[in-house]
């Protein structure tokens, strides 16, 4: 049973559309008819609040950090099955019929959790890559990339499978802005 409960009220937590919520509390307009019509942080930003889009980032970073660390602290060997549930409850939110954010800042949260050490990396990789090509979506995943590479290469333990599936959903989010970035239609970010 706890097993079920974990999955439920880690999926229930990373769910919450954050990005909706404050765009139509703040601007009573819907997030999903602005900019890429992406529920997260980037998107946010595009609402041209900042406000919205840097509460957003925190708002779903936490919504992951919040029920991993009591797990983490109180039931650690169901760590990656709530982790897996929180990422899959914000890209699936049952509350906008299963269209939501492709997942990075929920990720981040995922990250710091699980070892602090691999939230530094991705935020290094992102700001590298972000500080050379302008573009959050080529950043968001090559940083998930380097996760599964890093902890293969110097953790050396079996959990960098739990990271390769990640990549794989983060890239899976992310295809059309691949195709975009293919063919260099691919909007280049603000996040100041």
């Amino acid at each position: 049973m706890e097993l079920i409960y974990t999955i439920f009220f880690c999926y229930l937590m990373g769910s919450i559309p954050f990005g909706y919520i404050l765009t139509k509390f703040i601007l009573n307009k819907d997030i999903r008819e602005i900019g890429s019509g992406n529920i997260g942080a980037t998107n946010a930003l595009r609402t041209g609040n900042k406000l919205i889009g840097y509460s957003t980032l925190l708002l779903d970073i936490s919504k992951a950090v919040l029920p991993l660390l009591y797990l983490k602290f109180n039931q650690s060997d169901l760590l990656y099955v709530g982790s897996l549930s929180a990422f899959i409850g914000h890209v699936f939110p049952i509350w906008l019929k299963f269209k939501g954010g492709k997942g990075v800042a929920t990720y981040l949260g995922i990250l710091f959790c699980i070892n602090y050490l691999l939230g530094v990396i991705f935020i290094f990789v992102w700001v590298v890559i972000f500080i050379i090509s302008k573009y959050s979506s080529l950043s968001s995943i090559l940083a998930s990339l380097s996760i599964p590479i890093f902890h293969f290469l110097y953790l050396k333990n079996e959990s960098y499978y739990f990271f390769i599936i990640l990549f794989i959903l983060i890239f899976y989010t992310h295809r059309e802005n691949v195709k975009r970035l293919i063919n260099n239609t691919e909007s280049k970010t603000k996040i100041y």
